[in-house]
């Protein structure tokens, strides 16, 4: 088993470029109803992610007031509380499992450090789920027998 298994495409995760502005961050993540986004740079090298909290502290710290103010500063501007650590998609799955237990997603780059998507907690959890369940219905009907 490897990590692409369990991959979100970029294609279908929302991401965003490091250079967009607070505001465009806050609406992208109030439209997803995300608490965290990836970040990008102008290669698609992932940077970072932006969390909700990321956003409310820059806020704060700035007395920013109006969603005008927001346009102004651009999230590289923005402090990052918490890293979330990406996972090489060639790395093993005792690398993700490591990190998915830290963190709601795990961001997923190539041997370059591009960003090609992530995998979600939900998703680890998932499977492993279902896996202990199809064993665990597998060892009863032995035990019936």
């Amino acid at each position: 088993m490897n990590i692409a298994f369990f991959l979100m495409p970029k294609s279908e995760v929302v991401h965003m470029p490091i250079n967009s502005t607070m505001r465009e961050a806050l609406e992208k993540m109030e439209h997803h109803r995300y608490t965290a986004i990836p970040l990008t740079d102008a290669d698609g090298h992932y940077v970072g992610t932006l969390t909700e909290g990321d956003l409310l502290w820059a806020i704060k710290e700035r007395d920013l007031f109006s969603v005008r103010d927001l346009e102004k500063i651009p999230l590289e501007e923005v402090d990052r509380h918490f890293q979330h650590d990406p996972v090489s998609i060639y790395e093993d799955i005792q690398a993700l499992l490591s990190l998915a237990l830290e963190q709601n997603f795990v961001p997923v780059v190539d041997d370059n450090g591009t960003f090609i998507g992530i995998v979600t907690r939900k998703a680890v959890i998932e499977f492993f789920a279902e896996d202990y369940m199809n064993t665990h219905r597998l060892k009863s009907r032995f035990i019936d027998d």
